[in-house]
């Protein structure tokens, strides 16, 4: 089962921090990585930049299409050039199926603002613990701020990367 995991980071480049870290640990089959793109947002800037992880697109890759919109939602990036008008309100409800509702858009642009960075994350088979060392070691302190684990799937994600 995938898993989407939204994390938060206090600098521009926590997240391209991680997916180094991520890279390595997916090599020693320590974490599936299906998909993933970043946010990077500067101090001083309008809105942040996004980028897709062509290089961990793997079979179960949502695709640009997908990054695309769940940031135009988020940030208010606007897709290809167009304006995300009307579409929005139904996007946002197609969205909730994968567990993209408005309360994690609501979050997601709430906790991701200038001066941090995000990594949206489509990940299976994670060795927790690996993946929480790995990350510390490298002085790593996300915050996870979305999921779609269950409550108490979420919690123990949480109170492991807290230690």
């Amino acid at each position: 089962m995938a898993t989407l995991t939204v994390w938060k980071f206090d600098s521009p480049q926590g997240a391209d921090e991680a997916v180094q870290t991520l890279e390595m640990l997916s090599k020693q089959q320590l974490i599936q990585l299906h998909d993933a793109a970043t946010v990077s947002w500067e101090p001083g800037k309008k809105k942040p930049k996004t980028r897709q992880l062509h290089n961990l697109a793997g079979a179960g890759a949502l695709g640009g299409m997908f990054w695309g919109m769940l940031f135009g939602l988020i940030f208010f990036v606007p897709l290809f050039g167009a304006a995300i008008g009307a579409a929005a309100g139904a996007l946002a409800g197609s969205m909730s199926d994968v567990g993209i509702d408005d309360d994690f858009i609501k979050t997601a642009r709430d906790k991701v603002t200038p001066g941090t960075s995000a990594l949206f994350l489509m990940s299976g088979q994670a060795v927790q613990d690996k993946v929480r060392e790995a990350f510390a070691e490298r002085g790593l302190r996300p915050e996870l701020i979305e999921s779609n684990l269950s409550a108490e799937q979420e919690a123990e994600l949480r109170e492991m990367v807290a230690q």
